[in-house]
């Protein structure tokens, strides 16, 4: 069985090539070269592809892998769309071929000629994925950009209003492959000079060792209040295959380590509290709890002993977690950040217009800000970048989320109750800042 559909796949490729080939060959009829070069660029691509697996290694896959499937997005996906036009022109000149030979008009060849200006439409089309995948790939995945956010609170205590956190998500340290461009990001972080930084998963790809490289740069994040984090999916090293249940535990253990090294408090199925004078706020962090994914996270643990009508933010992972448990949970979460998804790392944005990802084909809350039920959750697109070594359209993130007592609120009379727990839809204030 697996032989067919490795057979079937091998097909499928050979078709895809053999049709753009075709478009290659109609445009450029006298041109070898072009030729030349489009069989060399395919044929290259699959010995790599022969080469990577044949040295894979579940426990480190290394660099190779990603620039693996970067070469093989920009080759197949243009081909896909040369694929859907030739093919139906194909189907096309066969109806005609057909209808020719039954009514006697054929002037000798069953097919017509394929058409230049299909060909030229083909490839013109298909060098829009391409271009867009090599710009994600070259630029895109350190193209940082600064969300921000204001988020109005009945309930917030007053010591808090204006209160500033940076949120980032998804480093996957693993796939880093350029220095430079990384600590610009955690310049950019340092620049936002909020009261708090907040991780919300995925150190690592796999293992712990991935970030023993960049310990030096993310040690250079500051904060006055403090540096919190959680674990995300990645984290756990459920994705590869270790020698031993030993050597699972232990890497785990490291990558607990580097995130007291990078001077992260992490909170794993707990809760701390953040002060500023007289006033408190809940900070809430549980495992990884996500649908379909593994669910170590445990809410009603991390929450015990706290006061039902506390402010709580709540770190975890997934943005599942959010619609399945969080939304309603017994006590008001006022706040959820997560991130997981990495917009998939492929769609497009475009404000007022348009706001799309193949992600939002899993997850109904994909990307950015949301409210529901009296609760908020923001899911941030990711810091790095996993398996496909770019970005396209949906770039690396870095959330700064402040926090404001409602103006109506602090008008009130304090004479009157203080138990409403219901927060009011924001009035929104977002900005962005770019490379």
């Amino acid at each position: 069985m697996v032989f067919i559909r490795i057979l079937f796949f091998l097909l499928f490729l050979g078709l895809i090539d053999w049709y753009s080939y075709q478009a290659f060959k109609t445009l450029f009829p006298n041109q070898n070269w072009v030729k030349i070069g489009f069989w060399v660029f395919s044929i290259g691509i699959y010995l790599f592809a022969i080469f990577v697996f044949l040295t894979f290694d579940r426990i480190n896959v290394g660099l190779n892998f990603g620039r693996l499937i970067s070469l093989l997005v920009l080759s197949i996906l243009p081909k896909l769309i040369i694929l859907v036009f030739l093919f139906g022109e194909d189907i096309t000149r066969i109806a005609r071929g057909v209808f020719q030979s039954i009514s006697g008009t054929n002037n000798g060849d069953f097919l017509p000629e394929r058409r230049k200006f299909i060909s030229q439409t083909a490839l013109l089309l298909s060098a829009i994925p391409f271009l867009g995948t090599l710009h994600g790939v070259l630029i895109g995945k350190y193209r940082y950009r600064v969300m921000k956010h204001t988020l109005e609170f009945d309930d917030l205590p007053e010591e808090f209003d204006g209160f500033t956190i940076t949120q980032i998500s998804d480093i996957h340290s693993g796939s880093f492959d350029n220095k430079e461009k990384l600590e610009y990001g955690v310049d950019l972080i340092n620049q936002q000079e909020s009261d708090m930084i907040l991780f919300t998963g995925d150190l690592v790809n796999n293992h712990a060792g991935e970030m023993e490289p960049w310990i030096g740069t993310f040690q250079k994040l500051k904060a006055p209040m403090g540096k919190y984090s959680i674990l995300g999916n990645h984290d756990y090293g459920d994705y590869v295959a270790w020698p031993s249940r030993e050597a699972k535990v232990q890497n785990l253990q490291r990558l607990c380590k580097i995130q007291e090294e990078l001077g992260f408090k992490l909170l794993r199925n707990e809760s701390i509290k953040i002060q500023k004078g007289n006033s408190s706020i809940d900070l809430i962090g549980v495992e990884n709890w996500g649908k379909g994914f593994a669910q170590y996270g445990d809410l009603n643990k991390a929450t015990t002993n706290l006061e039902e009508k506390s402010f709580k933010i709540l770190m975890s992972h997934d943005p599942s977690h959010f619609d399945e448990v969080v939304k309603k949970f017994s006590q008001l979460i006022h706040l959820t950040l997560s991130g997981h998804t990495h917009g998939m790392q492929f769609g497009i944005e475009i404000p007022g217009f348009i706001r799309w990802s193949p992600a939002s084909l899993r997850y109904p809350k994909w990307a950015g800000l949301y409210e529901e039920l009296g609760r908020y959750l923001h899911v941030n697109r990711g810091f790095g970048f996993l398996a496909f070594p770019g970005r396209v359209g949906i770039w690396p993130e870095i959330t700064v989320l402040e926090l404001r007592r409602k103006k109506e609120y602090i008008n009130k009379t304090y004479g009157k109750s203080n138990s409403t727990l219901s927060l009011n839809r924001k009035k929104s204030k977002t900005g962005l800042s770019s490379l």
